[in-house]
């Protein structure tokens, strides 16, 4: 036997305990000493062994009439996964070749006979959630229920009795979607009724993906919704007005506090949660992979003693993680740091951070007049959302504070404007603004199936935008590592505007965006999409990505300057 890679003796230890192996061929296994470095090379070697079958379900496709033929309750506890018909009999890929009282559990209630064919159980547990949805053996157990109570005659805040079987598997069935959501890196979960279906989908790496369910769903959305609001200490009775509520848990360790936003649509009310990682490892700067020039002059604003320094983009594109990063920087001991959010996102060791509560009368306005007693040198406000938050947040900058925000707009010279049609003064906006800083997020292709992209249309595009003929652009394929989207996670682009002499002078004379946006590129700002191309050229993303975050008036300016 080839005995160049070292077998794992807890790997050996662990398919014991999970019935897997037996003690006896795991012994013979380490005595071996085969080529074993995982789960799939340990099942092969079985699968040679005892003259069975191996598949790594990658390019099998289940027969759905055959799956409904199993119940899924089974299936999904036992891990097993029905292939296909043969000769009579029915292919059933296993991961535990010695664990039989599934196998024997549904030759039972079937009388068909079943041939084991090997596979790994990560594989197997990706098939079943793809084929019979999250939480089809809670769903399962739920329609066998002969009477459902719906959750939502539960009075209001009331815990629900873990005891009762339906009741349970509503709490499970929400755990589960929960869990899977969490473990799929998603930041948020959409719940979504609709006449015939209720539908749920994950945001991941910014983009909606629909999650397989159960067919039967649709009858238990009431009560899916109802689990939520109690968890989110909501009025469950209140069904006709939009609620707006918190949750918090702890998974592995790990807290994950959950905005939860439920509004009344056509056909029952709608559902979306915002995954927030409070325990979220935060980045040093250099980590946020800017160019040389934005992060040079980024590293300066963050020395200077006051002034506003702006983040703008969309919701979802970063602004708050890269103020958390800046915070980091420059939080030590001599600085006094003081943040106003809703939510608070991170918890940072060191800094002050408060909590807005609409609720209770603290608003991001009525709270930042509180920080200013408390002799801050940096603030944060979570956003500037009025012309009273606006106001003083200028008021604090020319009184010797350094503030950081975010704001809603298109660009980094969008902000100006936004500002003035606040209500800002001018003269204020131009002796207090610092700089802006506009970003979004890009998804950051596969390194496990990315593939270089030769076509005419991209040798096209690269000579229209000025990439050397020489440099290899990627398209996204799609493989397992990144569940067929041919991304896996997100990178940041960055539009960086110095408020230099010019620039204050356009303001004080109330320019159009787009002359504050030619007098900035003029000074050395270069758009989103340019910095996109950064990215295009060191492979890290695709074309049609920057394309789709960035605006058409962005590539134009791109395609000029680089003609």
């Amino acid at each position: 036997m080839n005995n160049a890679v070292a077998p794992d003796p807890s790997l050996f230890d662990r398919m014991v305990a999970a019935r897997q192996l037996s003690a006896t061929d795991a012994a013979t296994l380490k005595l071996a000493k085969p080529p074993v470095a995982g789960e799939e090379d340990a099942l092969r070697w079985l699968a040679k062994e005892y003259g069975l079958a191996y598949t790594s379900l990658e390019d099998v496709e289940p027969d759905r009439e055959l799956l409904s033929l199993f119940p899924a309750r089974i299936l999904l506890k036992e891990e097993l996964l029905p292939l296909k018909r043969v000769n009579g009999s029915v292919e059933i890929a296993t991961s535990k070749l010695f664990a039989t009282q599934g196998l024997d559990g549904l030759k039972t209630l079937t009388g068909l006979a079943l041939i084991p064919v090997l596979s790994a159980s990560e594989a197997i547990q990706r098939e079943l959630k793809k084929h019979l949805g999250v939480g089809a053996d809670t769903i399962g157990t739920l329609d066998e229920t002969k009477e459902l109570q719906v959750l939502s005659e539960i009075g209001e805040n009331a815990e629900i009795d873990e005891g009762v079987e339906d009741e349970a598997s509503i709490i499970r069935f929400v755990n589960q979607v929960l869990r899977d959501a969490i473990e799929l890196r998603a930041s948020d979960i959409h719940l979504e009724p609709f006449e015939d279906e209720f539908r749920i989908r994950y945001r991941i790496d910014g983009n909606l993906q629909s999650v397989p369910v159960p067919a039967q769903l649709n009858r238990f959305q009431p009560a899916i919704v109802s689990r939520i609001k109690i968890l989110s200490h909501l009025n469950i009775a209140e069904k006709r007005l939009p609620q707006d509520g918190r949750i918090k848990i702890k998974l592995d360790d790990k807290e994950i506090d959950i905005r939860v936003s439920i509004i009344p649509m056509l056909h029952g009310e709608a559902v979306v949660m915002r995954l927030l990682r409070q325990d979220s490892t935060l980045r040093g700067l250099g980590e946020l992979d800017m160019d040389r020039r934005e992060m040079d002059c980024f590293r300066r604003v963050l020395q200077m003693p006051h002034g506003i320094i702006l983040v703008t983009g969309p919701t979802g594109s970063g602004k708050t993680s890269t103020l958390y990063t800046a915070l980091n920087e420059i939080n030590d001991a001599v600085r006094k740091i003081v943040t106003i959010e809703d939510p608070v996102e991170y918890q940072l060791k060191g800094v002050n951070q408060i909590q807005v509560s609409e609720k209770a009368g603290l608003t991001f306005a009525r709270g930042l007049r509180s920080i200013l007693r408390h002799d801050p040198d940096v603030i944060l406000i979570g956003e500037i959302r009025d012309q009273e938050t606006a106001q003083i947040a200028v008021q604090a900058s020319l009184t010797g504070h350094l503030v950081f925000s975010t704001l809603h707009t298109n660009d980094a010279p969008g902000a100006l404007t936004r500002l003035v049609d606040m209500g800002i003064e001018p003269y204020l906006v131009a002796s207090s603004l610092e700089a802006v800083l506009a970003q979004r997020l890009v998804r950051v292709l596969c390194k496990h199936c990315k593939q270089p992209d030769d076509s005419a249309p991209a040798k096209a595009l690269k000579a229209q935008l000025g990439i050397p003929e020489s440099t290899t652009i990627y398209r996204s394929v799609g493989c397992r590592e990144c569940r067929q989207t041919g991304f896996h996670g997100r990178h940041g682009i960055f539009e960086w505007m110095d408020a230099d002499e010019h620039i204050r002078q356009l303001i004080l004379n109330r320019s159009s965006t787009d002359l504050v946006r030619d007098a900035a590129r003029r000074g050395g700002m270069r758009t989103l999409a340019e910095d996109g191309w950064r990215l295009v050229r060191r492979g890290l993303t695709t074309v049609e990505e920057v394309l789709s975050v960035t605006t058409a008036k962005e590539v134009a300016r791109t395609t000029v300057a680089a003609s």
